[in-house]
């Protein structure tokens, strides 16, 4: 398993930050050859499952998840999201954490562990690096649609 982190300070406000980031299906439009599904009837919280389908045709793969722990943030307290995941090629955690940003705005700080079925631990500095590069576009174009 590797982890990795990608930390962003934005001019939003931490219930809009939240409101995007916890968009599931945007996040499919933000990964190239991805398309997400949530999987269960809004709105989102605990319990939520959605599946993420990477790739072309035979190709392809899913990465199923569910959110785990539910916190929107409120005055005084940060926002924290935990997705599970649990497919046959991605397992891992994600924690999605948005705080109030001294001088105004939000802070996002987005932890990752993952590991890809096959990927032998040599390769965990290069997946380390690759999912700061995928996973920090992904946050930056979710926080600059509207």
């Amino acid at each position: 398993m590797t982890l990795f982190r990608v930390g962003r300070t934005v001019p939003l406000a931490p219930d809009e930050v939240w409101r995007r980031l916890t968009d599931w299906p945007a996040h499919g439009r933000q990964v190239p050859l991805t398309r997400t599904s949530v999987l269960t009837p809004g709105p989102n919280g605990a319990g939520t499952r959605f599946t993420a389908r990477t790739g072309i045709g035979r190709l392809a793969f899913d990465d199923p998840m569910e959110v785990v722990r539910w916190e929107p943030p409120e005055a005084g307290r940060p926002g924290v999201c935990t997705l599970e995941k649990s497919g046959r090629v991605v397992r891992g955690w994600a924690t999605v954490e948005v705080t109030d940003s001294p001088g105004g705005g939000s802070r996002v700080e987005w932890t990752e562990e993952l590991s890809v079925r096959g990927l032998p631990r040599v390769f965990d500095p290069l997946l380390r690096r690759a999912g700061r590069v995928l996973f920090g576009r992904a946050v930056d174009g979710l926080l600059r649609q509207g």
